[in-house]
């Protein structure tokens, strides 16, 4: 079963389904159809001897009760459809009707100890010929004292007859209507798998590389509808994702061969020809500040890999956001002596949040960072630190180069940098920001950037405060 397909199962399954509720059915007709002329049968018959019986009271009881007597009053008895018979008190036959004068039909022990208890009697009997018959046995008596046996029975032929013209219309009707039915549900089960079979051709496709394959099916809300909408989500974001990589392994690429190119060339003009000890160390330097870049390129990707797989743990615990902000001013005015770029607080307020007292500072120190790189000499960096609502509102503004507006959503994409940003500081890596969005992530906070070319950015930070403890 496991190597057949999903039409040939699930026609297989309709199909054993549908028998056994056939089944069933044809078993559950028979049972009521027998039983529905079996009791009409017994109304028939205990019609019958209710009218013998009334028609018994008005005659005299006895040996000299003659059946055309009988008969005037009650023609049914006549009919050779039915017969009765009248037993005596012992169980003689004192009485029958003519159309069993060839037959012995002896009264049963069953019957007679039922008459002597005073209770009707309903039996089925059987000759040898297969002759069925079914018998109503019912007392007469005068106060306490039983005088005769009137039984009254008919022929089950007809009754059986009309079973067995059943039988062999189920028999035949129940494989056409399975034949039927497993034929339908094959083409139903096909018309209902078309879909997926698209969507096997469009995944076919896909893993031949062409991700702008989409399932085009009607607009329904059913199984197969939501099953292909959430493929054409899917293959939506694997589109999106692999273009990423793509941009990624590009970038990458890129800011890993500039370092190497230049370490390369650097020391092939120095294995040139025999240079001074000075020459040399010139040159070691500069291999040196680029291997330490390729270093932090490395060890940033390194992180951001981590992070993507959730290795990363966090020590969460309340930290005064405050006292933080201010030591990392004071590294600002370190980073940006050389530039004459001076970094001010604004405005801060005493705050205080659940997260990463490491993770925190390197937020802070990216951003401030970012913004002393892309600031002009002379430039003020502005830093606040405020609360709004029940979140606390971090502010780092600079006044530099600044990023055009259709540039704003991919700031933060590992390793994109504007042609711009690339002439005023050659030497990032285009991981800083990216790194940022995580921590700001992971502690369950947002990143705005709002920026202008040439008239500086403002990136804004929003964190939840932590709740106080009880």
């Amino acid at each position: 079963m496991n190597n057949t397909s999903i039409r040939v199962r699930l026609t297989l399954w309709y199909g054993s389904a549908l028998a056994l509720i056939l089944l069933l059915f044809a078993v559950a007709l028979y049972l009521v159809m027998s039983r529905a002329l079996r009791e009409q049968v017994d109304a028939s018959l205990d019609e019958a001897a209710a009218v013998a019986i009334r028609t018994l009271g008005e005659h005299r009881f006895g040996p000299f009760l003659i059946f055309e007597d009988l008969s005037q009053e009650f023609p049914e008895l006549a009919l050779l459809d039915k017969f009765f018979q009248i037993f005596g008190p012992a169980g003689q036959v004192t009485i029958q009707s003519s159309n069993i004068q060839s037959r012995e039909i002896p009264l049963s022990q069953t019957a007679f100890r039922a008459s002597l208890a005073g209770e009707s009697t309903f039996e089925s009997v059987q000759f040898t010929k297969g002759v069925s018959l079914r018998l109503l046995s019912v007392p007469i008596r005068q106060g306490e004292q039983l005088v005769n046996i009137l039984r009254v029975g008919t022929s089950l032929r007809p009754t059986d007859r009309m079973l067995r013209r059943l039988l062999v219309g189920l028999y035949i009707a129940s494989p056409v209507a399975l034949l039927m039915s497993l034929m339908g549900g094959w083409f139903l089960a096909g018309r209902a798998l078309r879909p997926v079979h698209a969507i096997t051709q469009a995944a076919r496709r896909i893993t031949a590389g062409d991700w702008s394959q989409r399932i085009l099916t009607p607009h329904s809300n059913d199984e197969i509808g939501q099953l292909a909408s959430t493929f054409n989500d899917m293959i939506g974001r694997l589109e999106v994702s692999f273009k990423q990589i793509r941009q990624f392994s590009a970038d990458a690429s890129h800011e890993l061969r500039t370092p190497l190119t230049i370490t390369k060339g650097e020391t092939e003009l120095a294995l040139r020809r025999p240079r001074q000890a000075e020459d040399y160390r010139v040159v070691l330097e500069s291999n040196l500040e680029e291997i330490d870049r390729m270093s932090r390129i490395v060890d940033e990707l390194l992180f951001l890999s981590r992070a993507d797989l959730g290795e990363i743990k966090l020590k969460m615990f309340p930290v005064q956001l405050d006292d933080l902000f201010r030591e990392i001013h004071q590294q600002a005015a370190v980073l940006g002596k050389e530039r004459s770029i001076q970094t001010v607080i604004t405005k801060i307020e005493p705050v205080v949040v659940e997260g990463d007292d490491l993770r925190l500072r390197e937020l802070l120190l990216n951003l401030v960072d970012n913004a002393v790189k892309y600031s002009q000499e002379g430039q003020t960096v502005e830093l606040a630190l405020v609360v709004e609502g029940n979140q606390a509102k971090i502010i780092v503004q600079d006044h530099g180069i600044g990023i055009a507006p259709e540039n704003h959503s991919r700031v933060f994409d590992r390793f994109y940098r504007t042609d711009e940003a690339r002439a005023h500081a050659a030497k990032g890596t285009g991981l800083g920001l990216a790194i940022c969005k995580w921590i700001v992530e992971v502690h369950l906070g947002t990143i705005e950037l709002q920026s202008t070319v040439h008239g500086g950015s403002c990136f804004t930070v929003f964190l939840p405060l932590s709740s106080p403890t009880i």
